[in-house]
């Protein structure tokens, strides 16, 4: 019951976070559902509820997304998804738990680092933006940080890159979870539908209250709650893969 209630509130709040920000699912979820379902089923089920919280954001800012970057990211994105898929296969279940905590540790880290850096957009680091974000996305359910880093380091406007980053979620969280059903289908969440139902809509009323919580919280706010999560999540998920590993 525990783990049940929990796996909902990370749902719930990631989704909430998906809205204030445009990527916050992944970053808030997937460590806390990794952590209480394991490194493979978790980063499934963030896949899952990323692209189903990124759908349905999508038809409220489709006029401002930005196609051809869009089209750009997932082309390159997978390049990332196909090898990751294959590593999740074979890598042992507590170095994938080090991997995704320090991988979101070490995103997090540069995305915060590189806020004063400037790149020009160039296609190339387009590209490298967009592979890396979808072997993350595949290996460890966090997308968000590579294209972030992209945003902040060519001054990409948020508000288009926000819209931009739902119909790109959604793609590469499909993608994904087509990619893992071809290499690992026998590790897909064993989930009763009763528990689904609940997940979807912890999804949908997280996505309604950060609709309403969006027009009277800042973003700068919403952004440093989203950051100091993530953060511990990333730590928890790193000492669940040590102990599994010495234990």
């Amino acid at each position: 019951m525990t783990t049940t209630v929990l796996v909902l509130a990370s749902v719930f709040v990631g989704a909430g976070m998906q809205r204030f920000t445009g990527m916050g699912f992944a970053l808030v979820a997937a460590p806390f559902l990794v952590l209480l379902l394991g490194p493979v089923e978790g980063v499934i089920l963030v896949n899952m509820c990323g692209a189903v919280t990124a759908g349905a954001i999508i038809f409220r800012v489709f006029r401002d997304v930005n196609w051809k970057t869009y089209g750009v990211l997932t082309a390159a994105a997978v390049l990332g998804i196909i090898p990751a898929s294959f590593a999740v296969r074979m890598v042992p279940a507590p170095v994938l738990e080090i991997g995704i905590g320090i991988l979101l540790a070490a995103g997090l880290t540069v995305l915060l680092v590189m806020r004063s850096a400037h790149l020009a957009p160039k296609r190339r680091f387009l590209w490298t933006a967009g592979a890396l974000s979808g072997f993350m996305n595949t290996a460890a359910g966090v997308g968000g940080p590579a294209v972030s880093i992209y945003s902040l380091a060519t001054r990409w406007p948020h508000h288009s890159f926000a819209a931009t980053m739902q119909p790109y979620f959604f793609t590469i969280g499909t993608l994904s979870l087509l990619a893992k059903a071809a290499t690992t289908p026998d590790q897909f969440p064993d989930i009763p539908w009763q528990m689904w139902a609940a997940i979807a809509l912890a999804c949908l009323v997280g996505l309604a209250i950060g609709e309403l919580f969006a027009k009277r919280v800042s973003p700068r706010v919403a952004q440093i709650v989203l950051i100091v999560l993530a953060y511990l999540g990333a730590a928890a998920t790193i000492i669940r893969g040590v102990l599994d590993a010495v234990g």
